[in-house]
């Protein structure tokens, strides 16, 4: 049986992943390969998502409708708050 794709995204890391969920919210018939299954979307570098470059790609990808950053919100290892100071009036 031979199967036809409109997209067919080989790596199923970060940017794959995108690229997939991207394309199955076109309604486009996608196909995600990979090699391992155990590593679909595997956010290895998630105590690094909220750093300098890569707190300002996640939010890009935000404003795209990508899913990295809520995963990594629901997932993290790690958090930083930093402190705001209010001003009295």
């Amino acid at each position: 049986m031979r199967k036809e794709y409109d997209v067919i995204v080989v790596g199923a890391g970060h940017a794959g992943v995108e690229a997939a969920l991207a394309s199955a919210r076109l309604k486009c018939s996608t196909l995600l390969l990979t090699l391992n299954l155990d590593s679909i979307a595997f956010m290895a570098c998630n105590p690094s998502v909220g750093g300098t470059g890569k707190g300002h790609l996640v939010r890009e990808i935000d404003a795209l409708g990508g899913e990295m950053g809520i995963v990594a919100d629901k997932t993290l290892l790690q958090i930083k708050m930093q402190k705001s100071f209010a001003i009295p009036l």
